[in-house]
């Protein structure tokens, strides 16, 4: 039997858009936010010579600085004032969580409600901006490091030159998160994703260019092209693929009124832990091939073996690659998925899974079932990971084909539409009832 929920949403038309001014008073604070990020982009930091620094990036962009450009929008490739962009906050949010079921006092505040999660958020600004400042003075110091090509990047370096780099780049830091943040209360979706997806698809231009300088065949373009296509449509299954489980609620008594028992579900998303294990990974793998980069002089040989090692397309770097995903995969769903709350807060409410008693056994029950479709997912991550890592590294194509931009993309579209979605819903009911009030005074 079909709800009236579920009828109005079949019934929902996207031209009710026009007709909903909440939601283009958002959409169009969102499109202004972005703008704003995107001119951030293009204001260089002082002191910065930019032939010199377009000849570094020309050399290490397959590096974790290829990585880290890609998710700045380019914006670290032309050492602006957002070259850090969101990424200290990120960093700060993951640790935080991590910290949140290792330190009891951060569990404790995840438990006050609304209050609890201020104080978290707090802890969060805090660290980034620690976080930030440090990520900065690393870069002002690699500017002004001895690597050959870069004696000309800092036409004035120095004590003022890395102060000014590292509360530069804090700042721009600060104000991503803060812009993220408003486009979040005040626009459509999530504002940090939306932030990290326009500036991976600002990228997409420049990279399908630079697919024709590519020395391949016009044919393998194209089969990199629909493979790339084929990969989008495998993430969207995927991504939107859950495990339900029935949940089930007995027969009521509030007061004097009897509520009849209902049916509900529980969904266990495939893929729990979205892109942090791809980040994750990609970070620990290149990180031993950037050092090298930068300090060719003055490597250990054994960090040169390493690197060599774990180079793009290597076998050793595949295999890492692959169980790297695949432990993080278990181990943050581990992190964000608390099957023994879950289980407590159903028993609170008189929910029950069938067969299953409630309390312990459900929470036994909830994690042999997320430990089986977490294999799925992990292997699922590491498939459309690998596959694209195998494929850079033979035809040199640039980051934006890569798994872990395309999960991205994927993941913050369907994200967006669904928001987007629950606003129209939202307006559509609202008319409908202030339709049906007034056909009852009439």
């Amino acid at each position: 039997m079909v709800s009236s929920a579920e009828r109005l949403a079949r019934n929902l038309d996207f031209s009710m858009i026009t007709r909903a001014k909440e939601l283009k008073s958002r959409f169009v604070f969102v499109v202004l936010a972005l703008i704003v990020y995107r001119i951030g982009t293009y204001i260089p930091l002082p002191s910065i010579n930019p032939n010199a620094l377009k000849e570094i990036f020309a050399q290490q962009n397959e590096g974790i600085l290829g990585v880290f450009n890609m998710f700045s929008g380019g914006a670290l490739g032309r050492m602006t004032v957002f070259a850090l962009a969101i990424m200290p906050y990120i960093t700060s949010s993951i640790i935080i969580q991590l910290l949140s079921v290792a330190v009891p006092q951060l569990a404790a505040l995840k438990k006050e409600g609304e209050s609890g999660r201020r104080k978290i958020n707090q802890y969060t600004r805090y660290a980034t901006y620690i976080l930030a400042l440090v990520q900065g003075y690393g870069v002002a110091i690699s500017l002004e490091s001895s690597y050959p090509i870069s004696s000309g990047v800092v036409s004035d370096p120095g004590v003022f030159f890395r102060i000014t780099t590292m509360v530069t780049l804090a700042g721009g830091t600060m104000f991503l998160m803060w812009l993220g943040e408003q486009m979040t209360s005040r626009g459509i979706g999530n504002g940090i994703s939306l932030i990290i997806f326009v500036g991976i698809v600002a990228e997409l231009p420049s990279g399908f260019l630079s697919l024709g300088s590519i020395n391949i065949h016009p044919v393998a373009v194209l089969f990199i092209l629909l493979s790339a296509l084929a990969l989008i449509f495998l993430i969207v299954f995927f991504e939107r693929a859950q495990r339900r489980i029935i949940v089930q609620y007995p027969k009521r008594q509030v007061g004097n009124k009897l509520y009849a028992g209902d049916t509900t579900h529980l969904p266990l998303k495939l893929n729990t832990a979205g892109v942090i294990p791809p980040i994750f990974a990609s970070s620990l793998l290149l990180l031993p091939l950037t050092l090298t980069n930068f300090n060719s002089a003055s490597t250990p040989s054994w960090l040169l073996d390493i690197a060599s090692y774990l180079g793009h397309g290597q076998p050793a770097y595949i295999l890492a690659y692959t169980a790297i995903i695949i432990f993080f995969c278990f181990f943050y769903t581990a992190v964000v998925f608390n099957s023994e709350e879950t289980a407590e807060n159903l028993k609170k409410n008189g929910g029950f899974i069938a067969g299953i008693r409630p309390g312990k056994p459900t929470a036994v029950y909830l994690d042999y079932i997320l430990t089986r479709i977490t294999v799925l997912g992990s292997i699922y991550l590491a498939v459309v990971c690998v596959l694209p890592e195998i494929i850079i590294a033979k035809y040199s194509i640039p980051f934006f084909l890569g798994g872990t931009s395309l999960l991205i993309i994927v993941n913050v579209s369907i994200e967006f539409v669904g928001q987007v979605q629950s606003h129209l819903f939202a307006h559509q009911y609202e008319h409908l009832i202030k339709k049906s009030r007034i056909q009852g005074r009439k």
